[in-house]
């Protein structure tokens, strides 16, 4: 496995593989072909048919700076390698193309080619959980400490600017207030639920600021604003929203939340190994399932848990989002997206408290449902992996009121 430094990222929203990922695959192209007469950019299969919504071309529109650009849209054709494939051509002052390069965008911002080469090397011994319980039992050492074993002491300043990043995403979305954009016309919640939440006592209370922080941050995201992929920006609102939380009501000091990040970085990173974070490739599941099992892993860990009750509290994060499939309205990162965000993180707590009361000994292993995950997203048609043809998608087309398609519907009417 590569560092989690590839898993985590700093970037704008609203979604890490259409718009961080094609923007660090235009920059690298731009960096070798920089003095091309023009561009052109084809995008393929889900990067297509909700590159709008995510606001692929804006991105790449920005990332070439001014150079001419032509973008081709091919939703109907994808490519064997993964759903988000794009061609990326510089073209001479004739029109004839003098570079070619096929790029796919595979999840939480991270870019390969038909080389299959990764963007840096295997630097963990270990490539699923069980290996790693079973080195960590045998030095008798945490999951974290394993994570700073491998990635070194400068993995802490990392992870303190990714969870500086996150609070920052909470603390501006709960003051933001008004519509979101896109063309649904949804308004922005965090900022009343977390104003009822300090009306109400106990319980009811804590768990109303929960939702407020997960909204505050997927709503950041859906606006366009700077988040931390946890592992995506689609599912970027759970894990923050945790630890928050837990920093907030059970009093966890930064350096606790930081030990937890390591933690919640591994679990997500073998499941990136072993399966995808992508949801144009596996669905939803995928995307907040993992984001899910990260922070029920870092909550567990944050109550003392062992690294087995760990291992199971991440177990049902996954388990119990199999088969969540990718259906964005109108391809935004809106609905179904930010709720699914809310109530994977109440999930997570839920996941933390059934662990602890355990011995961490269960049936299925969390490795097992990586590989069920990874099959599932196999079997699942590509109308629920992130196409907006299907599901929700499909059946909330006509909420969508983007004045650019109310324009075109007006043009069709008789007379």
């Amino acid at each position: 496995m590569e560092t989690i430094k590839n898993l985590y990222r700093i970037g704008r929203g609203p979604s890490s593989s259409h718009t961080l990922g094609p923007a660090r695959a235009a920059q690298r192209f731009i960096s070798e072909n920089g003095n091309a007469a023009s561009y052109r950019v084809t995008l393929y299969g889900s990067l297509a048919a909700t590159g709008k919504g995510h606001g692929t071309d804006t991105v790449l529109v920005n990332t070439f700076g001014g150079r001419s650009l032509t973008i081709e849209w091919c939703p109907d054709v994808f490519q064997k390698k993964h759903p988000n494939g794009m061609q990326f051509e510089a073209l001479d002052e004739s029109g004839c193309v003098v570079a070619r390069w096929m790029a796919y965008s595979i999840g939480g911002g991270a870019i390969t080619d038909d080389s299959g080469a990764n963007e840096t090397k295997t630097i963990y011994p270990h490539d699923n959980l069980d290996k790693i319980l079973e080195y960590c039992g045998h030095k008798g050492i945490t999951l974290w400490q394993y994570v700073e074993e491998t990635e070194g002491k400068e993995i802490w300043p990392f992870l303190e600017d990714i969870w500086d990043t996150m609070e920052e995403s909470i603390k501006r979305g709960l003051s933001v207030e008004g519509v979101l954009p896109g063309g649904l016309n949804l308004q922005r919640k965090a900022n009343s639920y977390f104003r009822k939440a300090q009306q109400y006592r106990d319980e009811f209370r804590k768990r109303a600021t929960l939702y407020s922080y997960a909204l505050a941050v997927s709503e950041e995201n859906a606006g366009g604003g700077i988040i931390a992929t946890a592992p995506t920006c689609g599912s970027c609102g759970v894990l923050p929203s945790v630890l928050k939380y837990l920093k907030e009501f059970n009093g966890y000091k930064n350096r606790d939340i930081i030990k937890a990040l390591a933690t919640a970085g591994l679990i997500g990173n073998i499941v990136k190994k072993n399966a995808s974070i992508s949801g144009a490739e596996v669905g939803c599941q995928g995307e907040v399932g993992t984001a899910c099992a990260m922070a029920s892993a870092a909550s567990t860990q944050l109550y003392g848990g062992t690294n087995y009750q760990i291992e199971y509290s991440a177990e049902m994060g996954l388990e119990h989002h199999l088969g969540l499939t990718c259906d964005p309205i109108a391809g935004l990162v809106q609905i179904p997206c930010i709720e699914r965000n809310v109530f994977a993180a109440s999930r997570a707590l839920s996941h933390n408290t059934f662990a602890m009361l355990s011995d961490g000994r269960h049936m299925i292993s969390f490795d097992r449902v990586v590989k069920t995950m990874k099959q599932t997203g196999k079997d699942l048609p590509s109308l629920y992996k992130e196409t907006a043809e299907g599901g929700l998608a499909f059946f909330g087309a006509d909420l969508h009121t983007d004045e650019n398609d109310t324009e075109e519907k007006s043009k069709k009417k008789p007379g």
